[in-house]
């Protein structure tokens, strides 16, 4: 006897509930559903762990991504931990991961640095930090905002390897790659839709030699 999704969970908490209803719908699902967004992402966390407290299992799902990962769940992840309730997760699309490969640059070490700030001066410093990282670099973006930090990236970073990928495992996946001026160029004459997740190389060993901020091999401070 096969068992079924209904057997393990008593409530699904999503993202965005009328997507996820659609999805429940194909594979006739016809738990509950809890609205778990950035906006109730307290309220409704408590009203999870209440139940996770009464022994109910509660499965979470997001619109897009993978829970926890720029994406509500980070908060209830630690409130299970702290309350010694058990949890775990199903691997699944990983945006991060995906685009890294797909971009076509070095894959051995990234940093994934997740939203830049809205605003430039927060943006730029927040750039800065990785001027003289040897690791590839990714960010998650909106299409609002993809076209100012490729700008200031070319600004901070200077015209780097990079690539975009736009709406991964959806219909209308694309992924664009090359420096990162030509790309901003192609998004100034587009009109951005979607999810946005840019990938920028990593400096290279010799534009960092001679520069007293950079970190050595070993991710430390040079000198130390």
């Amino acid at each position: 006897m096969v068992s079924r999704f209904e057997d393990f969970v008593d409530l699904i908490a999503s993202e965005d509930t009328r997507k996820t209803k659609l999805m429940l719908k194909r594979f006739e699902i016809k738990q509950p559903q809890l609205a778990f967004h950035e906006h109730n992402e307290r309220q409704a966390g408590e009203r999870i762990v209440e139940l996770l407290r009464q022994g109910k299992s509660v499965a979470v799902v997001t619109n897009a991504g993978t829970p926890g990962i720029s994406d509500p769940g980070y908060t209830l992840v630690r409130r299970a931990i702290e309350d010694g309730l058990e949890l775990t997760m199903i691997p699944g699309a990983s945006a991060v991961v995906m685009a890294l490969v797909l971009s076509g640059l070095p894959v051995h070490s990234f940093t994934f640095r997740g939203f830049a700030p809205r605003k430039f001066g927060p943006r730029r410093r927040f750039l800065e930090i990785d001027k003289y990282a040897p690791h590839t670099l990714i960010f998650y973006e909106s299409p609002y905002r993809v076209a100012a930090l490729l700008r200031d990236a070319l600004e901070v970073y200077g015209d780097r390897e990079a690539a975009i990928a736009n709406d991964l495992t959806k219909l209308f996946e694309k992924v664009e790659r090359g420096p990162i001026s030509a790309l901003l160029e192609a998004q100034i004459v587009l009109k951005p839709k979607g999810e946005y997740i840019v990938v920028i190389a990593g400096v290279e060993r010799k534009a960092r030699a001679g520069h007293e901020d950079a970190p050595d091999e070993d991710g430390d401070e040079e000198g130390e």
